[in-house]
């Protein structure tokens, strides 16, 4: 085998959730630089044009497919409809997610539970819907978004800690099911990375001293440099890879 087919994305369609901007974006980006035929979904339908445009200005091929992931409903209504109009979805990354930073003890219950709702059902509530179609097909991919914090700690970020580390073990359990109807779920979980979401840290100097001198590599990561291990997750170079979480993330989770 050719090696360079071995990441070659042609003719695979891929749906990326909470992609119109930050890690979805540049992993849809990457992707489709590899041959995949892109679905953006979020729920801000402009922003979630935009993206669109700008991907199809560089020539990717893009559907846009806005519905709420914490919606059990409206994601197996969008996927389902999808795969009778349009056709197979072939990958699917569980993107999706957010950060709400507070200490434990002031964090409000409805936000506790609004997090684990968008964090965490929303791996379950599109990943059930798409892997029905896969299961049934004897393929698919599932990549589902974690994060340093699937294995470690920081102050004021309990509940995002949970609920990364529940994503972690909600691929292994995925996998456990469905390999055997020839699927791949595992987990990509990226260190800190420069985005809109984290450009307040970004520019905090106290922060990023901090995390440059707990990272071996010593900086920021570029969310390019994400787009490597999506596309092995995505592809046939991952065939025998099944419940695996893959850290980028400079080294953090390595070291002491």
């Amino acid at each position: 085998m050719n090696a360079s087919s071995l990441f070659d994305l042609t003719g695979r369609r891929c749906l990326i959730t909470g992609s119109s901007q930050g890690i979805g974006f540049a992993l849809a980006r990457g992707l489709a630089g590899a041959g995949a035929e892109l679905i953006l979904n979020g729920r801000n339908q402009s922003r979630l044009a935009e993206a669109a445009d700008k991907l199809e200005t560089e020539g990717a091929t893009v559907h846009q497919l806005p519905f709420d992931v914490t919606d059990h409903g409206a994601a197996k209504a969008a996927v389902d409809g999808f795969e009778a109009s349009v056709g197979p979805i072939d990958i699917l990354i569980n993107n999706a997610g957010l950060q709400n930073r507070r200490p434990l003890e002031d964090f409000e219950a409805e936000d506790f539970e609004f997090m684990m709702k968008t964090n965490i059902s929303s791996v379950f509530n599109v990943g059930q819907a798409v892997g029905r179609h896969m299961i049934a097909r004897g393929r698919g991919k599932i990549v589902n978004i974690c994060s340093v914090q699937s294995a470690l700690a920081r102050p004021s970020i309990a509940p995002y800690t949970a609920s990364k580390g529940a994503v972690a073990n909600l691929t292994k359990g995925m996998a456990t099911d469905w390999a055997k109807h020839g699927l791949q779920i595992n987990a990509l979980a990226p260190g800190y990375f420069k985005t809109e979401l984290t450009s307040a840290l970004v520019a905090d100097e106290a922060f990023t001293g901090w995390l440059t001198n707990r990272t071996p590599a010593g900086r920021w990561g570029d969310v390019e440099e994400l787009v490597g291990a999506a596309i092995f997750l995505s592809a046939d170079a991952s065939s025998f890879v099944n419940g695996h979480i893959l850290y980028v993330d400079g080294g953090i989770t390595a070291c002491l």
